[in-house]
């Protein structure tokens, strides 16, 4: 997912634009991973008295750098920007340079009609400047007027007219971010350590990952809790039993990769080969190498490198040696941590073809295009991948039709599914998997 930061333009207590990137925070978090910025602390810029290293400045720069976009929303004071943006903007393009070549998106609120009108159009040229260097949203403008009437006693936004207009202007930012990102990609992607040489801060030392009994010596060597031992999470409590049923309970099979490529988890809803990708109690801890006959590394480092470097939130992929009364497809979803770092992949694996059954039982509607559920996808167009582009990208298949398939690009496949992970991550390589338009996932 996408990390957005909205810059509050005023240094007031009291703000409407601060309201503004409020309501863009509740109203669309599913869309972008969202931190408001303030400029309460950002001392007037003298060049005499150089404070580019002070708290306040490095932390705008910081957060800034870190992000994939921007979002100013500034007030108009005597028909331009306010002098606290303007200051704010001239460290940030003193020594440090956080906005060359970063999307940014201009809006305002005003008291009156004109909603910032003037005020944007100083921005975007100050924006565009040698030395700031923005990549400006072209286009589209978001100019909240009358300011007084357009919130509520909550501090919502009233007009559903306004709410409309301002999700199509995010969800046209959101797609000018990836197409930047994309452009600005330079080089092949990072190589992927799929032996996970490397350690990271819950990585568990002292223990072989290759070891067949890595997760009871692990355990043991971590004091794991176990058993009837309480768990607290974000947001309940559940003893470790409660937990393992839960998660055996899904109607999915699971698994979890880290972000240094270690084998850590997955949900046994069945055993070995039973299951939709075959996953073995021994395998818990291997490297992603390991995993993954050397066949098979290519196309998991693929998948991989697509997540790490958030060209895709989610690939999905469909598997068509299950046989036409099932619709089986491995999804590789991105995870992150709290600072929005990658944190690893949670592949997750569905036999879509009940719920497909239910829903055309249920509303009496057909596949077109002479499709059938037990075929799975109509002739006619079921987007195979994640999402995609709005602009009518086209399927991406994992492997070409009858095709052994390549199953599981993070955890571990079994040896019987790997010889087409090439020829997998080659289709979705020359078919655009990426979908720099509309994002794989809004969740």
């Amino acid at each position: 997912m996408l990390k957005i930061v909205g810059l509050v333009g005023s240094n007031a207590d009291r703000s409407y634009n601060r309201l503004l990137l409020q309501a863009i925070k509740r109203r669309f978090k599913a869309k972008f991973r969202f931190e408001i910025l303030e400029i309460k602390d950002v001392p007037m810029f003298n060049q005499s008295d150089d404070q580019s290293d002070s708290p306040a400045i490095q932390h705008l720069n910081e957060r800034i750098e870190n992000a994939d976009g921007v979002i100013i929303a500034t007030p108009e004071h005597n028909h331009t920007l306010p002098p606290a943006l303007k200051s704010t903007l001239e460290w940030l393009s003193y020594k440090l340079h956080p906005f060359e070549n970063k999307p940014v998106m201009v809006m305002g609120a005003s008291y009156y009609n004109q909603g910032t009108s003037r005020s944007q159009l100083h921005l975007r040229q100050v924006l565009e400047a040698p030395g700031v260097g923005a990549h400006v949203f072209p286009g589209q403008e978001f100019l909240l007027g009358k300011v007084k009437e357009a919130f509520n006693e909550k501090d919502h936004l009233i007009d559903q007219r306004t709410i409309d207009y301002l999700e199509l202007c995010l969800d046209k930012f959101v797609r000018f971010v990836k197409v930047n990102k994309a452009f600005e990609q330079k080089g092949p992607l990072p190589s992927e350590d799929l032996w996970a040489t490397d350690s990271i801060e819950s990585t568990i030392e002292g223990v072989d990952k290759s070891d067949p009994e890595w997760v009871e010596k692990a355990a043991e060597l971590v004091g794991a809790a176990e058993g009837s031992d309480y768990v607290k999470l974000d947001r309940g409590i559940l003893t470790v039993d409660q937990l393992n049923i839960f998660l055996r309970s899904m109607p999915m099979e699971l698994t979890y990769a880290d972000d240094n490529n270690q084998f850590l988890y997955y949900n046994r809803v069945r055993m070995g080969d039973d299951m939709l990708a075959s996953r073995y109690e021994h395998q818990v801890g291997f490297s992603l190498a390991e995993c993954h006959p050397e066949s098979a590394r290519k196309g998991a480092e693929y998948v991989i490198q697509q997540l790490r470097s958030g060209q895709t939130d989610v690939l999905r992929i469909p598997i068509t040696h299950h046989g036409p009364d099932k619709y089986v497809v491995h999804n590789y979803q991105a995870m992150y941590y709290e600072n929005g770092d990658y944190a690893g992949i949670n592949e997750y694996i569905l036999d879509f073809k009940p719920i497909v059954d239910f829903y055309l039982q249920k509303t009496g509607q057909s596949l077109v295009g002479g499709g059938d559920t037990s075929s799975g996808a109509s002739d006619a167009g079921t987007d195979a991948d994640s999402g995609a582009s709005e602009s009518g990208g086209g399927q991406v298949p994992a492997t070409a039709e009858g095709a052994q398939p390549a199953t599981d690009a993070d955890s571990g496949a079994s040896d019987t599914t790997s010889n087409t992970w090439d020829a997998a991550a080659s289709d979705i390589d020359t078919q655009a998997a990426v979908d720099t338009s509309s994002g794989a996932s809004e969740g």
